[in-house]
């Protein structure tokens, strides 16, 4: 027989308060100021209930009430604010050339930024994870002084482990099971006192969190977000959350084979899509004696009348829309973001209302978009996911952090 389980613990009123703080504050940080009245509307609380806990994220100093615009009848209602100095969390994006930095405030609000570039070649882990931790220093001597820092975030382009931060393959960056977020941990030790937990995350997923909470898929609850590097990714959120997987490996779309007679890959397949739509395949397509430096140089003479790159970017196009095809219908998503350089070929697509490989049904309920938040919706994604925490239980989690003036 099997063994029984323990009964559920009933919620405490603890429980419910911390729920509720936690509900106000992820309203506020997505969306900004709000009145009372649509924190009520919101919640379901009633309005004394809704002033005890924004009186209490106020004496915490996460958020104050100010002034709402002029112009209607009567006196203006208060607002009800992030302050983006109360709490910051650092977001990295490791890309296969260089690495971003930035230090982001409560509310979405960017307080620094830094770039380094790194060659593909040779970028060892732990050149990579101290390069991290001497940025981080150089973002945290920029935020203020009265902020708490509660966590920090960092992309890569890879399979990951979540729950270990275990970076099993990043084959554009030549890793195969590095403890990226054990070494990083590690690395912000010898910079900072007890620094705050790293979460190390895919690229793809972080990117579809961002573009959910404050980009092109906020409010839908079915969304793929496709990166777009030297290799290609998808991260999945169906009916409103991250998709459940068995290991949190889902989503490498860009190992799904579209052409058996393409060229090898990496992975050991032929005729991925990553080969086919990939930075390197732009540039393939357009002929090494076209002389393009990079992708973005084939783009601009695309814009500029080339024919010679303007036949490339058609070209990986075809391939672009097949894959597509198939995501939508397999996923039958509302939103396809295309990120990266994948979001340039939109206008080289045959058909924009949807991918014509894909079933009429699915298609017509597909959007394809592009990223609301422009290159840095990974990045974006990275503070949200050093986020989670406060957002889950805001005074519990400054309780158990450190301003940096302490």
């Amino acid at each position: 027989m099997a063994a029984s389980l323990p009964p559920a613990r009933a919620a405490t009123q603890d429980d419910i308060r911390r729920h509720n703080l936690g509900r106000i504050t992820q309203h506020l940080h997505a969306s900004g100021a709000t009145t009372r009245s649509d924190l009520v509307a919101l919640t379901g609380l009633n309005r004394s209930t809704v002033g005890v806990l924004v009186a209490e994220l106020s004496e915490a100093g996460l958020v104050r009430e100010v002034a709402g615009p002029a112009g209607t009848i009567g006196r203006p209602s208060l607002m009800v604010e992030p302050i983006a100095e109360s709490v910051v969390v650092l977001a990295f994006e490791m890309q296969v050339e260089r690495t971003i930095g930035a230090l982001i405030g409560l509310g979405g609000q960017v307080l620094g930024r830094l770039e380094s570039r790194h060659r593909r070649e040779g970028y060892r882990p732990a050149t990579a994870v101290r390069q991290v931790a001497t940025m981080a220093a150089s973002l945290i001597a920029l935020a203020p002084r009265q902020a708490t820092w509660v966590g920090t975030g960092l992309s890569v382009a890879g399979v990951i482990d979540r729950s270990s931060g275990l970076v099993r393959i990043a084959p554009n960056l030549g890793w195969r099971d590095v403890p990226v977020q054990e070494l990083l941990d590690r690395a912000m030790s010898t910079h900072f006192d007890d620094p705050p937990q790293t979460i190390v995350g895919n690229d793809s997923d972080l990117g579809a969190l961002a573009e959910v909470v404050r980009g092109a898929g906020r409010g839908r609850q079915s969304v793929l977000y496709l990166t777009g590097d030297v290799g290609v990714g998808c991260g999945i959120v169906l009916a409103g959350s991250g998709m459940v997987d068995a290991g949190g490996y889902s989503g490498e779309v860009g190992h799904m084979v579209v052409n058996p007679h393409g060229l090898a890959c990496h992975c050991g397949a032929r005729g991925c899509w990553e080969t086919e739509i990939g930075a390197d395949a732009i540039l393939r397509a357009a002929g090494p004696e076209a002389g393009y430096a990079d992708v973005a140089a084939v783009f601009e003479a695309a814009a500029a009348g080339e024919p010679t790159a303007d036949r490339a970017l058609r070209s990986v196009a075809t391939w672009v829309d097949i894959g597509l095809g198939n995501l939508v219908n397999i996923f039958n998503p509302q939103v396809i973001v295309l990120g990266g350089h994948l979001s340039h070929l939109l206008p080289y697509l045959a058909h924009a209302d949807g991918p014509r490989s894909a079933l009429f049904a699915t298609r017509e309920q597909a959007q394809i978009a592009l990223p609301a938040l422009g290159e840095d919706s990974t990045l974006f994604g990275a503070a949200e996911a050093a986020f989670e925490a406060l957002l889950l239980d805001p005074l519990g989690t400054l309780s158990r952090s450190r301003a940096l003036a302490s």
